[in-house]
């Protein structure tokens, strides 16, 4: 069993909330974790936070990169607001109660139901049931693009077939623990954070589904580019530059008739991204934006394809 960090350190900014989304976007650039948002409708501001185990991770060259994203987003018009940068040292504790006032149960459709552990929420009948508390790693189903992953999981999930299904970046490992609820067989999932996999691990087993999943650390550019394990679905909700340059080992490792969702990609980043897939024999069949952000699923491109 892990150890829970004896403190996290926050660093957050103050903005106006038309500046909320593009604000999520640095952060995440910067740190590389998923930030949180709280809007204030009093003040009439949002606060962007990320919460790091390691207080090494705001120096000089993190500070200077987020001062000036925030300049550049002035630059290009976007009313910032207060733009004030706070950085401070909060409870493990403190942080997760935090989140109970904005972390509310999910529904995808009649087949899938996402709750916290303090909800009393019930599943519907036939709804198979994820409960999952935030964490520090990422995936709660709440950001937009979390939520198209799960959203195509349980739309491609054909009853009465063996399907599998490859969850890459798997963060709090929703994506896995919602495939083996939904019925997905040989469900596998990989990260490069360590401390991701442990959370992983623990999230499935809470859920009782750890001995169907199998959670390992890895890293996508260290995966060699030819294998033999192919799945029917891909996820892969990870930055658009890394979808793009390790683009060949998620498709060597699609199905001839699977399904590869991309997520975690910007509004303005989407069409470079279709551009290459396409460019390497996929098809785009459906996407959806969702504030800045744009996802997509893909196939293997076939003659007399339709996009849906």
């Amino acid at each position: 069993m892990s150890m829970k960090p004896a403190r996290l350190w926050e660093i957050a900014v103050t903005v106006a909330p038309e500046a909320e989304d593009a604000t999520v976007a640095l952060l995440e650039k910067i740190f590389e974790t998923t930030p949180s948002a709280y809007s204030d409708l009093e003040l009439g501001t949002t606060r962007v936070s990320v919460f790091l185990p390691a207080r090494a991770a705001w120096n000089q060259a993190s500070e200077k990169a987020l001062a000036t994203g925030l300049a550049r987003m002035r630059g290009c018009g976007l009313a910032v607001g207060p733009g004030e940068i706070s950085f401070k040292s909060i409870r493990p504790q403190d942080w997760a109660e935090s989140w109970k006032r904005h972390f509310k149960p999910i529904s995808i459709g009649s087949k899938l139901l996402i709750k916290p552990s303090w909800s009393r929420r019930r599943p519907r009948a036939g709804q198979a049931l994820v409960v999952l508390d935030p964490g520090l790693s990422f995936g709660t189903g709440q950001h937009p693009t979390t939520l198209f992953c799960l959203q195509q999981l349980a739309r491609r999930r054909r009853p009465g077939t063996r399907q599998s299904f490859l969850d890459a970046g798997t963060g709090s490992g929703i994506l896995a623990i919602a495939a083996a609820k939904l019925g997905y067989q040989s469900v596998q999932a990989f990260d490069f954070d360590p401390e991701a996999v442990l959370v992983a691990r623990t999230n499935a087993a809470s859920n009782s589904v750890a001995k169907m999943i199998s959670i390992n650390r890895r890293e996508l550019t260290r995966l060699p580019v030819k294998t033999k394990a192919q799945f029917d679905v891909i996820c892969a909700n990870l930055i658009f530059d890394l979808l793009i340059s390790e683009s060949s080992k998620l498709i060597n490792r699609l199905k001839p008739d699977g399904t590869l969702v991309l997520a975690g990609i910007l509004a303005t980043q989407f069409e470079r991204v279709r551009a290459h897939f396409e460019a390497a024999g996929l098809q785009l069949m459906s996407q959806r934006t969702q504030k800045e952000w744009r996802s997509g699923a893909f196939r293997i491109a076939r003659h007399g394809d339709v996009r849906k």
